[in-house]
């Protein structure tokens, strides 16, 4: 049993170093929480001087706001709030064990009045700080409600959403998972091994470089941390590339070793000198010197902006040297190759030439959070934000998402804001949650989509595959995977679709329930109803789209006038004396006019002149494809409908709808 926490003061609490005024608050503290240390007055630059406590968390602040260790209150003597400060409570928590130090909450006690706002303002460039509870300091000396630290800490704790966080993670804060992938990496690198990390967007590839980093600091190790995405870099020969890696060394590295000019880094010289340069680096360190490429599709053959690396050698010439250097000398350098594209070590031949890291080493693909990991990052964060989930939702929201941590915490940030005016703690079950998720599959399709565009632009094959699953086409899947192996090793690898002894099936439901809304109309085995059904949709939806492009397209050339005396020169007798009562707004609106599809037809192919730029086929194929659609109609059930005419109605439709959509 956890044994409870009571407020008080430690017997042993050395405060011979506060003020009467700090004695005060403290004496307030106390009240509220046990004060277990403290602290010391510590000065931070050249005369700045703060002072410190640690305090325990009582039994109803671990069970409100998932707090279990010790939490750092600092005493800023102040008027005024800077950066400064909130770099004191790293200072102090270094100072301390890890293990009983609270990571995500600090309290700081300030002798600025607006401390709450100056704060904030403080912390919007800052949006993985720790959550840090400010109080002024003169409304401490006297608290009259039981309910005002409580208040103070729910206002902090349930108004910030600890889920929505765009941008990568640079502290351990906010970190989950994936420490045992950043130990495979770091143990390959002290094995004087290379290695490739890729997944797709948004899988966390700059934070996992971020956590590498950090751990390798804790070791004295540095890493050269390269962004392929810098025009800097990418813009670069491969020669001038060399130099400026090892100008990135001396940086990193603070060498002192004397770096050659940039201009004497030529075609024939570059590859001694960056050898020789590194030589003088590694003298210094105790180590190998490590160099991460990250998105390294900027400098790998067909994907990079430059051309020189898309369709040029410079890929190639790059990392012959780089791969010979390594080559040559044992413990010298290692690479890491970070990105979303693997195709740079799979092409065993680049323009006819062998590429120099086919095959140099496996590529390590980011798995996805598993239920534990879910688990422990949605249940901390949501604690601390007042939102309890249930058990099953952490099993659900794992098989729905497949585990992507960026997609798993922008649904719980949805989850957060839907409950922001409910009384908190509050908790979320299976209900709340499928509500949820249903509502971020249909109005997010933009993370879905950021995610799964490297298959679109990079492996159309597998993106294609992927479609042929969601819709329900696995025999030409299983076909495409036996031709092409290496097809179903991405999809695999990128943690879109698994395997097991009865065949594949997608591992991210959200991807599938996307990919079907965007191949709604790829479906195979429909009824007859069905089929029906799609043409009746697609043919009003087209409908509509050809009246508004009718309407805009003649008034926008020849006048609401003219193009009104065009319209009603295709039909004759009562029914152009019935229109021509009509407005031109009102030709168009179909509640009161009587213009059908096939009129809609008509009116495109006799005025082609005016219409021509929005169809990619001609005259004829087009007004062919329209009258075709019109033919075949959900009003026309009494014939029957063959597959045959309803595959080729489908590539009538998508050929008028790829024009439309791509006009309007």
């Amino acid at each position: 049993m956890t044994e409870r926490t009571f407020p008080g003061t430690h017997p042993n609490l050395k405060d011979g170093h506060f003020t009467v005024h700090e004695k005060k608050i403290l004496e307030t503290l106390s009240k509220e929480f046990f004060i277990t240390n403290g602290g010391r007055e510590i000065k931070v630059g050249y005369n700045s001087r703060y002072k410190y406590l640690i305090i325990s968390p009582t039994d109803i602040y671990k069970d409100m706001f998932n707090l279990d260790r010790e939490i750092i209150v600092l005493f800023s003597p102040y008027t005024s709030i800077e950066p400064r400060t909130l770099s004191v409570f790293d200072y102090v928590a270094n100072g301390h064990s890890a293990l009983r130090i609270e990571k995500i909450c600090n309290v700081l006690i300030s002798n600025d009045p607006n401390v709450e706002n100056s704060l904030n303002e403080l912390i919007k460039s800052e949006p993985e700080s720790q959550i840090i509870i400010p109080f002024f300091s003169d409304e401490l000396l006297k608290v009259s409600d039981p309910f005002f630290f409580r208040n103070r800490f729910k206002k902090y704790f349930y108004t910030r959403d600890l889920f929505a966080f765009e941008a990568p993670l640079k502290k351990d804060i906010y970190f989950f998972g994936r420490n045992d992938l950043i130990q495979v990496i770091i143990n390959r690198y002290k094995s004087n091994e290379n290695s490739g990390l890729f997944g797709l967007r948004k899988t966390g590839k700059t934070s996992l470089i971020n956590g590498i980093e950090r751990n390798l600091n804790k070791e004295g190790i540095t890493p050269i941390i390269i962004d392929c995405q810098d025009t800097s870099f990418n813009q670069r020969r491969w020669y001038e590339a060399l130099y400026y890696i090892c100008e990135a060394a001396k940086k990193a590295l603070q060498s002192k070793a004397k770096l050659p000019s940039e201009s004497e880094f030529t075609e024939k010289n570059s590859s001694i000198l960056t050898e020789s340069y590194f030589k003088e680096c590694r003298e210094e360190v105790n180590n190998p010197l490590l160099f991460i490429f990250d998105e390294i599709e900027n400098i790998s053959i067909n994907t990079s902006p430059a051309k020189h690396w898309c369709t040029g050698l410079d890929f190639v010439l790059f990392w012959q040297t780089l791969r010979s250097i390594f080559q040559r000398n044992t413990n010298l350098i290692s690479y890491l190759l970070v990105g979303t594209n693997p195709s740079c070590i799979e092409l065993p031949k680049i323009n006819n030439v062998d590429n120099p890291i086919f095959n140099h080493f496996d590529p390590i693909y980011i798995p996805g959070f598993d239920v534990k990991d879910t688990r422990e990052m949605v249940r901390k964060l949501g604690k601390r934000m007042g939102i309890k989930f249930e058990e099953t939702v952490y099993s659900k929201l794992t098989e729905d998402f497949g585990g992507h941590p960026f997609l798993m915490r922008h649904v719980c940030s949805l989850i957060s804001k839907k409950v922001i005016e409910l009384d908190r703690p509050v908790t979320i079950g299976r209900n709340s949650y499928t509500t949820s998720k249903d509502e971020f599959i249909n109005n997010h399709y933009n993370y879905l989509e950021m995610i799964i565009n490297i298959l679109k632009t990079s492996y159309p094959d597998e993106y294609e595959m992927l479609t042929m699953l969601a819709i329900g086409d696995v025999d030409t899947f299983n076909e495409f995977s036996e031709l092409h192996p290496s097809f179903t090793s991405h999809l695999i690898g990128y943690g879109l679709i698994k395997r097991d002894y009865s065949g594949f099936d997608f591992n991210i439901d959200a991807i599938k329930s996307y990919i079907l809304n965007q191949s709604k109309y790829k479906r195979i085995g429909l009824s007859t109803d069905d089929m029906w059904a799609e043409i009746s949709q697609r043919r009003n939806s087209t409908e509509i789209k050809l009246r508004k492009l009718i309407k805009m397209l003649l008034q926008a050339n020849v006048g609401a006038s003219k193009g009104k005396e065009k319209i009603l020169n295709i039909f004759g007798g009562s029914r152009k004396s019935k229109l021509n009562k009509l407005s031109y707004d009102d030709l168009f609106n179909a509640s009161v006019s009587e213009i059908y599809f096939s009129d809609l037809s008509k009116i495109l192919s006799k005025n082609w002149d005016i219409f021509h730029n929005v169809f990619n086929h001609t005259q004829k194929e087009t007004f062919e494809k329209l009258e075709f659609i019109n033919k075949t109609r959900a009003d026309a059930h009494a014939k029957e409908l063959s597959e045959e005419q309803f595959a080729y109605f489908r590539v009538c439709m998508s050929n008028i709808e790829k024009d439309l959509n791509n006009f309007m």
